[in-house]
């Protein structure tokens, strides 16, 4: 597969009817299925997708639908400052996973990352900024607070009492100001202003939590549900990904092991619009040559049990998650070691590649390839 995404038919046809007639292009989209609209999206590249969302009759129905990975790269590509449009039709698990994804840095938060995308959601509205608020861990909400602002709570003793200089209020009680000279809290002030009159409670906790919790412990839960949900997406934690690349002793290399299933795989939620694999007309590798000589089920399962290696291979190689080509370099990566392994079993034991496959599972098939060229496995 590519590592470049270039523009298809269909989205091209779109665009380039957009250049004559705007209004044209959006008819024409009116008249595909929402599904196939979504499809037009996710199929023309990262950078040409906001053109195509501002053609869309009804981006409130497009956008909530577009896979979590995908909208997460579009947002990027638009730029945050400029995605605010985008992501008020978003919902809020497509927020939460865009900031799952970018707002990390292996296991310690992208303060940054985080930051900005906050701020851009600040800039969606009052209702979609405080649903998506609302829907992120509090540990999140609290490292935002905790990295821009200085909060202090009013004594009960009230005389001889100043609050810090350029300290501003909501209810008299709590009291912020900026940490960094010059720093633009007005995203806060909105946050804390939607909390206090929609969500009084939660904004009690987060101005408490912002004084007192410790950076560490929110950190910590924090990831834990950050990883939970990424292994829901399919991207295990590191130390269980880096397995696909475990040793293998040499007359290991070709057994083919009794009584596996390796076809039993069922379906899963992809965060990533993958609608098939290459096909031996578009491809090299013999493992997509082969997949097609399988049953209509068997390639089924041989689809998910491929994506699922590509996003071990992708959190073993620590790529970025949020990173449109990390998607097409690690399916790249991936049909590589799996078509070796396949090719040297097949050949090992004088049988078909398509056999194989029926008798020997996708991850031991990549473990067989890296371990027959372990440079190129590293690098």
């Amino acid at each position: 597969m590519s590592g470049r995404p270039t523009l298809t038919p269909e989205p091209k046809r779109i665009l380039d009817l957009a250049r004559r007639d705007k209004a044209a292009a959006t008819r024409a989209l009116g008249e595909l299925s929402i599904e196939s609209q979504v499809a037009l999206v996710c199929e023309a590249p990262v950078r040409r997708r906001e053109e195509l969302l501002a053609l869309v009759p009804c981006p409130e129905q497009v956008i909530p639908r577009i896979p979590e990975g995908e909208l997460c790269f579009t947002v990027k590509a638009v730029g945050l400052a400029d995605a605010p449009w985008l992501l008020a039709y978003a919902t809020p698990a497509q927020v939460v996973a865009c900031i799952d994804l970018d707002g990390w840095s292996g296991l310690l938060p992208d303060r940054e990352a985080m930051d900005g995308w906050i701020d851009a959601l600040a800039e969606t509205g009052p209702e979609p900024f405080i649903r998506s608020v609302q829907a992120l861990d509090p540990e999140v909400v609290v490292m935002y607070l905790r990295h821009r602002i200085l909060v202090v709570q009013k004594p009960d003793e009230k005389e001889g009492w100043d609050p810090p200089e350029g300290a501003q209020t909501l209810d008299g009680q709590f009291y912020f100001a900026a940490r960094s000279e010059g720093d633009d809290v007005a995203a806060i002030i909105k946050l804390l202003d939607g909390l206090f009159t929609q969500d009084y409670w939660t904004y009690f906790r987060m101005m408490q939590a912002a004084i007192w919790e410790l950076d560490s412990n929110n950190e910590e839960w924090a990831l834990r549900w950050r990883t939970g949900r990424l292994e829901d997406m399919g991207f295990p934690p590191w130390d269980e990904a880096v397995n696909i690349y475990r040793f293998m002793d040499v007359d290991e290399r070709a057994a083919i092991p009794e009584g596996e299933h390796p076809l039993d795989v069922g379906e899963w939620h992809l965060p990533l619009y993958i609608p098939q694999l290459p096909s031996a007309a578009d491809s090299s590798a013999l493992i997509f040559q082969t997949i097609p000589l399988l049953e209509d089920s068997e390639r089924r399962s041989a689809f998910y049990a491929f994506v699922a290696i590509a996003n071990k291979l992708a959190v073993a190689d620590r790529m970025k998650l949020s990173d449109a080509e990390f998607a097409p370099r690690a399916i790249e990566k991936t049909a590589h070691f799996i078509s070796s392994g396949l090719a040297h079993i097949a050949s090992a034991h004088g049988i078909e590649a398509v056999d194989v496959l029926r008798r020997v599972s996708l991850e031991r098939l990549f473990r067989v390839g890296a371990n027959l060229d372990p440079e190129r496995a590293r690098a």
